[in-house]
């Protein structure tokens, strides 16, 4: 499976789809992030943390890098848009190992550090609210994952 585009119409309908992944989600999984400023990242974010049970408000970590959240698997929500230097060492591989599900906006940004096997979500303005998100799966992990979310 190379990737899967799907069209959705609403913040309300990115949430759903981050929903629906984040019930096949599993501990050490990880899922990058890209799409320019406003595409929905964070709102696709938060969708997982719903899936996950997350209580907690979810936000942008803009300013303090990574912030963590409790649910059935702990959510490492990270924005890497500010760090200066790809290779500053921030423990990543501490996440991407942990027994949490990991979710990088602006992930390309430390491209040296992501595993090889991950889920990159981009996001495409499509005019309005309406987005583009392409899942392109890293893995056979990540491959079954898309199959189970999106059957044929």
């Amino acid at each position: 499976m190379k990737q899967v585009e799907l069209v959705v119409h609403s913040p309300e309908e990115t949430k759903a789809v981050a929903r629906r992944l984040a019930e096949q989600l599993e501990p050490g999984m990880v899922i990058a992030l890209e799409g320019d400023l406003g595409s929905g990242k964070t709102t696709f974010t938060k969708g997982l943390a719903e899936g996950l049970g997350v209580r907690s408000t979810v936000n942008s970590p803009t300013f303090t890098i990574v912030k963590q959240y409790e649910g059935r698997l702990p959510l490492y929500h990270m924005d890497v848009y500010r760090l200066e230097d790809e290779w500053e060492d921030l423990g990543f591989e501490e996440y991407f190992d942990g027994d949490g599900v990991t979710v990088i906006e602006w992930a390309h940004l430390i491209a040296g550090q992501l595993p090889e096997e991950r889920l990159t979500v981009s996001l495409f303005h499509r005019g309005g609210d309406e987005r583009l998100l392409r899942f392109e799966p890293s893995g056979k992990r990540y491959e079954q994952l898309c199959k189970e979310i999106f059957p044929s």
